[in-house]
């Protein structure tokens, strides 16, 4: 039996309507159905449905939240929660996927990120993230870590809605330039979960986006390109932050592309996921 966390959220309904679409059952489960941060919840949902897999795709996403006024909360979900989840799917003999992000990362480097690259997050979304990743790794005896970056889909908020909601009511957008990574459409991402839960590659993490990498200004022309609209280069710099953003987090896929699934560019998966909506 599959069980998801964070069953609401932009990834884990997409990864619901996947298993929906190929008919394999789970039960999916969302702040309603099971507090994460309660150890007692947590532990009385895994009893009841004994899971063999768990996606764990709860998390505290508000990055610039995160330093100050959801510092608490942050930590809450994504590090006493996961632990919890961690535990609870350790005692059920469950394998365990943890999803995190590039935030573990600095950004300063200027080739890809290798899946054992070190880590030195520099704000308060990417330490809680790694920490989660650590207790997955000195808790779980199976797991995949799956990191991923600049995440859009049909479900929930994203750079994609956003650039194209503003294009309809202001003339010209300013985009920030000088950040480059690799955007992840939610589908690529909920097929690759679901290709790791069928393959049962060697166990460990992995890193999952589109492939190709752009900066957000040049990913923002891609959205636009049927737009009327002037997008316009700025430096980070120009358009400040509360939480520092890393300036290039190119993941390398390759440990991903070696369990033999094939992964679209984001050109690719812009279009196909524009052309859905």
């Amino acid at each position: 039996m599959i069980l998801i966390t964070g069953s609401n959220g932009q990834l884990g309904t997409e990864l619901c309507h996947l298993l929906d679409e190929r008919n394999i059952t789970y039960t999916a489960t969302d702040a309603a159905e099971m507090d994460i941060t309660d150890k007692a919840a947590v532990d009385a949902v895994f009893q009841e449905v004994k899971p063999t897999f768990v996606f764990h795709c709860a998390a505290y996403t508000a990055v610039d939240k995160a330093e100050d006024e959801g510092k608490e909360l942050d930590e809450k979900i994504n590090v006493l929660g996961t632990k919890n989840i961690a535990e609870a799917a350790e005692a059920a003999g469950a394998t365990l996927v943890y999803i995190s992000t590039d935030y573990v990362f600095d950004g300063t480097n200027t080739g890809e990120y290798a899946a054992d690259a070190e880590t030195n997050p520099k704000n308060e979304y990417g330490r809680t993230k790694l920490a989660g990743e650590r207790l997955v790794q000195s808790i779980c005896s199976d797991y995949y870590i799956i990191r991923t970056s600049w995440v859009f889909g049909q479900y929930g908020h994203n750079f994609v809605y956003t650039m194209r909601r503003l294009a309809e009511t202001y003339p010209t957008l300013t985009v920030v330039s000088d950040q480059v990574g690799r955007p992840t459409w939610t589908r690529t991402l909920a097929e690759f979960m679901v290709h790791v839960m069928e393959t049962k590659p060697t166990t460990g993490i992995y890193h999952l986006s589109n492939d190709n990498s752009c900066s957000w200004y040049e990913f923002a022309c891609e959205i636009l390109k049927d737009f009327d609209v002037e997008v316009k280069p700025v430096t980070s710099e120009e358009y400040p932050q509360k939480a520092y953003r890393p300036k290039h987090s190119v993941m390398d896929l390759s440990k991903a592309k070696a369990t033999g699934f094939a992964i679209p560019t984001w050109q690719e998966a812009l279009a196909g996921f524009i052309k859905n909506i």
